[in-house]
């Protein structure tokens, strides 16, 4: 399992969207004890504005790398990369939901967005 990246980002620029392509190891792990221990680092560091936007079976992978099997997307809002930046860097998340976040996944990308306009 890849290590979270930190990379430098531009502060202040509005809320950002995390692609979670996910691969299960254990699906039950995952929606039963990862995403309420996640809620629960959320609110224990006191951050507002964490939305999940939309989760997602994959039906097909219509352009992809025989390697890249996805069972769901999820879409989760953030109200800011700073945000994302402190649940995941924290002693709180590393040490309660970062374990079951590796118990229930095989595999896991996350790429930051932002909304631009079109």
């Amino acid at each position: 399992m890849e290590e979270i990246k930190f990379p430098d980002i531009e502060s202040g620029q509005g809320p950002v969207v995390m692609l979670n392509l996910i691969r299960f190891k254990d699906k039950k792990v995952y929606f039963e004890e990862y995403i309420p221990a996640f809620g629960g680092v959320v609110k224990q560091l006191g951050i507002e504005g964490v939305n999940v936007r939309f989760v997602g079976e994959v039906m097909a992978s219509i352009i992809a790398g025989e390697s890249e099997k996805w069972d769901e997307v999820v879409l989760v809002e953030y109200p800011s990369a700073e945000a994302f930046m402190t649940i995941a860097q924290s002693d709180v998340y590393q040490k309660i939901a970062n374990p079951l976040r590796i118990a229930g996944t095989a595999e896991l990308k996350l790429i930051m967005t932002r909304q631009v306009g079109i």
